[in-house]
This record gives structure tokens, C-alpha cells and sequence, in this order.
């Protein structure tokens, strides 16, 4: 009822709180779609390629090359899973973790480099891991097949 007397001329159909959380789920939404899709595209050139490159790294530096068919869960079945908004706080984890393992793996010369165009190296990698940890942190919001609530979405 307090929240009428401040409204003034505005409709009551049309609440702050209830604007608030269109932009809270849309944001949530859009950051799901845009990590998901992103990711994916990446899974996508492996499923084209095969994971040959990730197991030859893996098996360069000691461990076992069968642990590259995992880029395939980390860049197929989580980004899947972002973009519709299922399981989304562990896709987003596992994305994170495949980032990391991008990042060891193939990119840790570039760590403390600045780019040709003045940007951190390891700018777009850095970008994907610390949006991965966002939606774990946030969770999928209400626009999703797994709705807002539950302990994993």
C-alpha cells in the first residue's frame, strides 16, 4: 500500500519491484544466451575436428589424452544447458573449469601479455571464465526451463 502514495501518476499494473525483477530475469537471460552460444560455437569446430588437439596437449604434459573428450562436455552439453536454462549453476562451473584448462593448457605464456591492440592476451578467455562464475554465482533466473528455483539452477 506504501508503495501507491510514491507511484503518483504511474499505473499500479506497472511496480517498480516487478520492473526491477523483468530486469533482473532479462539480464540473467541474456548473459545464459550470450556465454552459451559463444562456448558452443568453439564445441562446434571440435565436433568438426575432433578433440586430436586437446588429447595431444593433454598427453604432452603427462596426463591422460582420453581426459580431452571432456571438451565436449565443457563446449557442447553445459552451453546447452546455459542457453536453456537447465542445471545452469553447474554448466556454468564446468564451463569455468574448461576455461581454466584452456588457459593452462594452451595459454599460460600469454598470462601477464598485452596484446597487439593493447588488451590483456587472455582478454576473451578471462571474459568466458569470469562470466561462467557470474551465472554460477546468480543462477539461471526466472526465464529458464528450470525456473528460479532449485539449488542448481
Amino acid at each position: 500500500m506504501a508503495q501507491a502514495s510514491t507511484l503518483g501518476s504511474r499505473s499500479a499494473a506497472v511496480r517498480p519491484d516487478t520492473a526491477d525483477a523483468s530486469s533482473d530475469a532479462a539480464g540473467k537471460l541474456l548473459l545464459r544466451i550470450t556465454l552459451g552460444v559463444l562456448i558452443l560455437l568453439h564445441g562446434v569446430a571440435k565436433l568438426a575436428s575432433g578433440p586430436g588437439f586437446i588429447v595431444g596437449l593433454l598427453a604432452k604434459t603427462g596426463l591422460p589424452g582420453e581426459l580431452g573428450y571432456l571438451v565436449y562436455v565443457g563446449e557442447i552439453l553445459a552451453p546447452l544447458l546455459l542457453v536453456v536454462g537447465l542445471w545452469t549453476r553447474a554448466a556454468a562451473l564446468v564451463v569455468a573449469l574448461n576455461m581454466i584448462a584452456a588457459i593452462l593448457l594452451v595459454h599460460t605464456a600469454d598470462f601477464f601479455s598485452i596484446g597487439k591492440s593493447g588488451g590483456w592476451a587472455l582478454e576473451l578467455q578471462g571474459a568466458y571464465l569470469l562470466m561462467a562464475l557470474a551465472i554460477a554465482l546468480l543462477g539461471a533466473g526466472r526465464w529458464s526451463l528450470g525456473g528460479s528455483q532449485g539449488r542448481w539452477n
